[in-house]
């Protein structure tokens, strides 16, 4: 049967509808923090609010990470394109076999300290021995094993070594007592302690970069094979620009 002009322009329009749309369909990026929400990621939360992701035409979601979450577990598993890790954790995973890839590095400089309670006699990281360390884990565990490896420290729990504590998104575990120091970040946890009640004085901080075991941080990493597709590698260098 022949099509009455009407039909046949509303099949056009309808196509024409249907090409717009996916002509203006921002492509999908989904960004799996290594951490939760904090300044640590402002500039990704900032990108999203102010548009710049809009105007590289990406629609990306952010997933706020925390001390049960491993993002590259999360990337392995296809739930998210691109992760924030450290480097450390970053090789490990490419040991075992999962194939992660940095495709930009926005931090040059590590933030990463040891804060301890100056009343547990720690005046060097030699009187770590005997001590119980705070540490988060899923990656961020491996610069304060590297670390303890050149101290010549056992991590067995013994005299002569240290304990090791998993500790969460809080400072508690310093001061509830229940660890001698805990792994702290100098734009984050650092100032926690410091609001808690602690002063300078009650504590004793060492910085990663000067005890010489820091390591690259805050990387972006994708998964290796993606980077076959010429898609995927133009939206992740539109959203490396977006920031």
């Amino acid at each position: 049967p022949l099509m009455c002009l009407g039909d046949v322009s509303g099949i056009l329009s309808g196509a024409l509808m249907l090409a717009a749309s996916q002509a203006l369909a921002a492509d999908d990026v989904t960004l799996q923090l290594k951490w939760v929400t904090q300044a640590q990621f402002a500039g990704y939360y900032v990108a999203k609010d102010q548009g710049f992701y809009e105007e590289e035409d990406l629609n990306v979601e952010i997933k706020p990470g925390g001390p049960d979450i491993a993002p590259v577990q999360v990337l392995a598993g296809g739930g998210a394109d691109v992760m924030v890790d450290w480097l450390p954790s970053a090789l490990a995973a490419r040991e075992k076999g999962v194939p992660v890839v940095n495709i930009a590095q926005p931090f040059a400089r590590s933030g990463l300290t040891m804060v301890c309670r100056k009343e547990t006699g720690i005046e060097s990281p030699e009187d770590f021995k005997g001590k119980t360390l705070g540490t988060w884990f899923f990656g961020n565990e491996y610069p304060l094993y590297s670390w303890l490896s050149k101290l010549d420290l056992p991590r067995d729990g013994s005299e002569n070594g240290v304990t090791i504590q998993k500790i969460g998104f809080n400072v508690d575990p310093l001061l509830q007592k229940q660890a001698d120091c805990i792994t702290a970040m100098t734009y984050n946890e650092y100032w926690q302690v410091i609001d808690a009640g602690l002063s300078e004085d009650d504590i004793v901080v060492f910085n990663y970069t000067d005890e010489g075991v820091a390591t690259l941080e805050d990387g972006l990493y994708v998964l290796e094979d993606k980077l076959q597709d010429p898609e995927f590698v133009d939206r992740m260098a539109r959203f490396v620009k977006a920031p």
